[in-house]
C-alpha cells in the first residue's frame, strides 16, 4: 500500500465514484439502438457496474439483438450513443455530484497533486458527464473505454499520459485510484497501483474489501488518504 507521503496523483473513476447521471447514460444507448435497429434495449437489465462502453455495446448486440455486431456497427452504435448523450444528461433528474468530491477535488489539486481520470466511459462521453458538475477542470489526464474494453489496460494508459503531463513524477506508489466496484479494484491491482473503494455506488464496503481494496470508505469524506 502506498505510504500518503508518497502520493502524487489520483485517479478517479466517474460513474458512482464522482458522480451518477440518474440513467442518463442508458438512456442514451436506448436511444441509440431504437434509431439503428429499432429494438427496446434495456441497459441494466444486462450489464454491470464497471463495464466499459465497447463492453456495452458488444453485449447489447449479443443479447438484445441476438447476434455478434461488427466492428463497423459497434463503432455507429458508440456514434449514435454519444449523439444522444448531452440531452440525456441535461434532462436527467437524478444526475449529482457524489459527496465530498466537490470539496475534495480542489484541495487535492491546492495540495499539489495531480488528478486523472480511469473510466469505462470512451473518452468523449466522459466529459459530457463531468460537464453538467463542472468536474472537467479539475482532470488533466487519463485512461477512457476508448483506449481499451478492458479496464486494466485503460488504467495502464492513464498511468502513462500522467507521466507524460508530471514530466515522469510518478514513480512506483506514487499514484492510486478510486472506484466503487470491485472491477475498478481489479484494475488499479492489475496495473499495479494501490486503490480506494468508495460504496457510493452498487457496492457495500465489504464487497470493496473482500474484493482486494486497500482503503474502502463509505465516501470520500470518511479517511481519504490523500
Amino acid at each position: 500500500m502506498s505510504e500518503v507521503s508518497d502520493i502524487r496523483a489520483v485517479l478517479f473513476d466517474i460513474d458512482g465514484t464522482l458522480l451518477v447521471t440518474g440513467g442518463a447514460g442508458a438512456v442514451a444507448w436506448q436511444r441509440a439502438f431504437d434509431d439503428l435497429h429499432g429494438v427496446a434495449a434495456d441497459i441494466a437489465e444486462h450489464t454491470d457496474a464497471g463495464m466499459t462502453d465497447p463492453e456495452i455495446a458488444a453485449i447489447v448486440f449479443r443479447e438484445v439483438i441476438g447476434r455478434e455486431g461488427s466492428q463497423e456497427e459497434r463503432a455507429k452504435a458508440i456514434g449514435c450513443y454519444l449523439k444522444h448523450l448531452p440531452d440525456a444528461v441535461a434532462e436527467s433528474a437524478g444526475y449529482r455530484v457524489m459527496p465530498g468530491i466537490e470539496a475534495l477535488l480542489p484541495r487535492l489539486v491546492e495540495n499539489g497533486l495531480l488528478l486523472g481520470l480511469v473510466t469505462g466511459n470512451i473518452e468523449a462521453a466522459a466529459h459530457i458527464k463531468l460537464a453538467r458538475g463542472h468536474l472537467n477542470r479539475f482532470f488533466s489526464f487519463g485512461g477512457y473505454g476508448s483506449d481499451s474494453a478492458d479496464r486494466t489496460e485503460l488504467t495502464k494508459a492513464a498511468l502513462r499520459r500522467g507521466s507524460q503531463v508530471s514530466g515522469g513524477i510518478l514513480s512506483d506508489g506514487a499514484c492510486i485510484a478510486v472506484g466503487d466496484t470491485p472491477r475498478d479494484v481489479k484494475a488499479g491491482h492489475g496495473a499495479s497501483i494501490a486503490v480506494v473503494g468508495v460504496a457510493t455506488g452498487s457496492y457495500g464496503i465489504a464487497a470493496l474489501r473482500d474484493a482486494g481494496a486497500d482503503w474502502a470508505l463509505q465516501s470520500v469524506e470518511h479517511g481519504f488518504p490523500a
